[in-house]
C-alpha cells in the first residue's frame, strides 16, 4: 500500500464515515454512511484522492479526460487533472449534469470537446452505480468512448457488477475492507 493511500483511507475513516441510521440513494438502509465530500473538498485530502486516483487508473490508455455525474466526481476530477499536471500527465476534466441546460448552449457535458476521445468516468463513493450510467449515457451523446469507471470508495453493494454487465471496466481505489466496515 502506498503512503498515499494509506493516509487516504485514515481520513476517510477518521472525517467521512458517520454510524447512525442512514438511507441510500438505493433506499437500503444502512448503520453507516461514507460522506466522501467531508474529504475530497479538504485541501488537505484532495491531494491525496488525486495521488491514488491517477496510480489506479495509470495503466488504462490513452486517457484524454476524467469526469463524472456532478456533484460527487467534481472535486475527484479536479485532484486527477492536478495531480496528472504535477507528474506529467495530461488529464482534461469535464462536468456531467444531470440534465442538459435549458439555457445558454444547453449543453448537459462541460469541459473540453470529448468526441472520439477515450475518458474514464470518475465517482467518489459507489454504491448502485446509477451515477456513472447517467453520465456514461451523456458521454455517448456527445460521442466519448469509455475506458473504464474508477471510485475512489465501493460500497460492495452491486455497483461493479452493474457497470460491468453494462460492459464497462470498472476500478475502485478503497473497500468497505479497507475502511474496517463490514457490507450491509
Amino acid at each position: 500500500m502506498t503512503d498515499a493511500r494509506a493516509a487516504l483511507i485514515q481520513h476517510i475513516k477518521d472525517d467521512a464515515v458517520f454510524h447512525g441510521d442512514f438511507t441510500l440513494t438505493s433506499g437500503k438502509k444502512a448503520t453507516y454512511y461514507i460522506d466522501l465530500r467531508k474529504v475530497s473538498l479538504d485541501g488537505r485530502v484532495a491531494p491525496l484522492i488525486g495521488e491514488v486516483m491517477v496510480d489506479l487508473i495509470a495503466d488504462i490508455p490513452d486517457i484524454a479526460a476524467v469526469g463524472g455525474l456532478t456533484m460527487g466526481a467534481d472535486p475527484i476530477a479536479a485532484a486527477v487533472l492536478h495531480r496528472g499536471a504535477a507528474i506529467g500527465r495530461r488529464y482534461d476534466a469535464f462536468v456531467v449534469r444531470k440534465e442538459p441546460k435549458d439555457h445558454g448552449r444547453g449543453r448537459q457535458v462541460e469541459g473540453p470537446d470529448l468526441e472520439g476521445k477515450r475518458v474514464v468516468v470518475l465517482e467518489d463513493t459507489s454504491t448502485t452505480g446509477g451515477s456513472p450510467l447517467k453520465a456514461i449515457e451523456a458521454l455517448r451523446k456527445v460521442g466519448a468512448e469509455i475506458a473504464a469507471v474508477a471510485v475512489v470508495v465501493d460500497r460492495d453493494t452491486g455497483a461493479q457488477q452493474i457497470i460491468e454487465a453494462a460492459g464497462y471496466p470498472y476500478y475502485a481505489a478503497i473497500s468497505l475492507q479497507d475502511l474496517g466496515l463490514a457490507k450491509q
